[in-house]
């Protein structure tokens, strides 16, 4: 018996992300002293003390896992041509997976004025395989995926700037210091029952842990954009739209679901609201999802204090607040050159035949992955 408890206890330890030594724990946030640009409490409080009615109502379209021909028409449909309020293109965020991607789209997208962020090269699909990633293991999976983004999308690096770790499974410490040690501004996994504006990891987060494990350490000026969950029309809690159970395959159901979750920040105290999904929603729910998805875009666009922005744009109006129509008001946001002629290429994952479309004149010598993501020999 005593030998089972031993075993297990061993077991346990080996699951568990190992610490990083040399961080120090996290203490009480203290708002005299964490103010921003770099620095923000865990709170529901308004940046700058404003009132609701002073500031913007930020909404992020997100969309995780692979960008492709199976999905790109529904984002040219839902975003090209809108505008916000200050006449600045609404963008949408996108999460990228590696496997299927087709970087050639992925510039169109910048191009286009949208976020490009990162969602890891392999998106193992166990929870575990994430839970007890090291540091230097998520460093391959997310630096890697941002060198490879850069170089075979042909946009900026400085630019991927967020990230999102597969299903929302954090690493406590490791996920976010390894995110800062590749360049990431902020991480946008972390689920949240509490309308907070997002905050810095300089001090000690009091968000709920739904699921653990969670930072407990200092990580000065790293960002959090927390999810805020939705809930659908039997109260029912999810994190993303497309694990709402009770949505029904109607123009409306689908329309009230969105406005009725949108109404809780807008008229509370206008804390940024995601909706965070995965484009194959859209298909699951044939018959009218996109349709209901449409309706609800196009109703935020009658409201002139309500901005369709990416994560990390918000983020700069977090770290420097200023009220709708003030001369300081950011302006927009024009992307890099980024030129694109795409090429289909044949490569081998392994006894797998992969087909990749990306944007340079020659094809990778091997099919990238982890430990080589720009495909080297």
């Amino acid at each position: 018996m005593k030998l089972l408890v031993l075993l297990a206890i061993l077991g346990c330890a080996l699951a568990a992300p190992k610490p990083n030594f040399g961080l120090r724990e996290a203490e009480a946030c203290d708002e005299t002293v964490c103010k921003p640009p770099n620095c923000k409490c865990f709170n529901s409080s308004i940046p700058g003390g404003f009132e609701p009615s002073e500031v913007p109502q930020f909404v992020y379209l997100t969309f995780d896992d692979a960008v492709s021909t199976i999905n790109i028409d529904y984002y040219r449909q839902a975003f090209n041509g809108r505008k916000n309020p200050d006449g600045c293109p609404v963008q949408a965020t996108y999460y990228i997976s590696h496997e299927y991607t087709d970087y050639s789209l992925v510039n169109e997208l910048y191009r286009e004025g949208h976020e490009i962020a990162l969602h890891s090269i392999t998106h193992t699909s166990s929870t575990d395989y994430w839970k007890t990633q090291t540091k230097e293991q998520l460093i391959a999976e997310f630096g890697g995926e941002r060198k490879m983004m850069a170089h075979f999308a042909n946009i900026p690096e400085d630019e991927i700037k967020g990230m999102r770790m597969p299903l929302l499974q954090l690493a406590g410490d490791n996920s976010f210091t390894a995110a800062q040690e590749v360049g990431m501004n902020y991480d946008c996994s972390w689920p949240t029952s509490t309308r907070v504006w997002p905050y810095t990891l300089d001090y000690k987060s009091t968000q709920e842990c739904s699921i653990p494990p969670c930072p407990t350490s200092s990580i000065p000026g790293f960002w959090v954009q927390p999810m805020v969950n939705l809930k659908d029309s039997q109260g029912t809690i999810c994190s993303m739209v497309d694990a709402c159970p009770n949505i029904k395959d109607d123009v409306d159901d689908v329309f009230n679901f969105l406005k009725s979750n949108f109404d809780r920040s807008y008229e509370g105290n206008r804390s940024p609201i995601g909706f965070y999904m995965h484009a194959a929603w859209f298909p699951r729910l044939p018959e009218h999802s996109f349709e209901g998805y449409l309706k609800f875009l196009d109703y935020l666009q009658t409201l002139d204090d309500v901005y369709i922005i990416g994560v990390e744009r918000g983020l700069e109006w977090v770290r420097n607040p200023v009220k709708l129509g003030e001369q300081l008001w950011p302006s927009c946001q024009q992307p890099a050159e980024a030129p694109c002629k795409a090429k289909s290429c044949q490569l081998k994952k392994g006894e797998e035949e992969r087909y990749m479309t990306q944007c340079l004149n020659s094809c990778p010598k091997v099919y990238p992955w982890l430990g080589n993501p720009l495909g080297e020999e």
